[in-house]
C-alpha cells in the first residue's frame, strides 16, 4: 500500500493505493480498454465519408464535438489535437496517435458521439 494526499475542490484527502504487479486484475483490465478501439475500425468503412485512412482516431468517451481542429489534407503530428470533445462539462482534446495526413473527418461540430465512434482517419 502506498499513501497519497489528493486535493479535490480545496479539500485534502489521504488515500491508500494498492499497487498491483503481475496479478490477475492488471492484465484483465488492459485488454478491456484496448479492445474497445479495436472494434471501431470494423465500423469505419460504414462511415459516410469519402476516402478512409489506415489509422482511425476514435472517441474515448461519449460527448459532444466542440471543435474540429483539422480538415482533410492537413498534415498533423503525433499528439496534436484534432478534435475537442465536451464530456461532463469538460473540454477533452483528442489527439493524433501518430504523424500523418487527415484522410477523412467523420464528425461535424455539435454532433454527439459515443465511445468508440470514429472521429477522423489518418494516412
Amino acid at each position: 500500500m502506498r499513501k497519497f494526499m489528493i486535493n479535490v475542490n480545496g479539500k485534502s484527502y489521504e488515500v491508500d493505493v494498492e499497487e498491483i504487479t503481475g496479478g490477475a486484475s492488471a492484465p484483465a483490465a488492459a485488454p478491456a480498454v484496448a479492445q474497445a478501439p479495436v472494434a471501431a475500425p470494423a465500423a469505419a468503412p460504414a462511415a459516410p465519408a469519402g476516402a478512409q485512412g489506415s489509422v482511425t482516431v476514435t472517441a474515448p468517451m461519449p460527448g459532444t464535438v466542440l471543435r474540429i481542429n483539422a480538415k482533410v489534407g492537413d498534415a498533423v503530428k503525433a499528439g496534436q489535437a484534432v478534435v475537442v470533445l465536451e464530456a461532463m462539462k469538460m473540454e477533452n482534446e483528442i489527439v493524433a496517435p501518430q504523424d500523418g495526413t487527415i484522410a477523412s473527418v467523420n464528425v461535424s461540430q455539435g454532433a454527439s458521439v459515443n465511445n468508440g465512434d470514429v472521429l477522423v482517419t489518418l494516412n
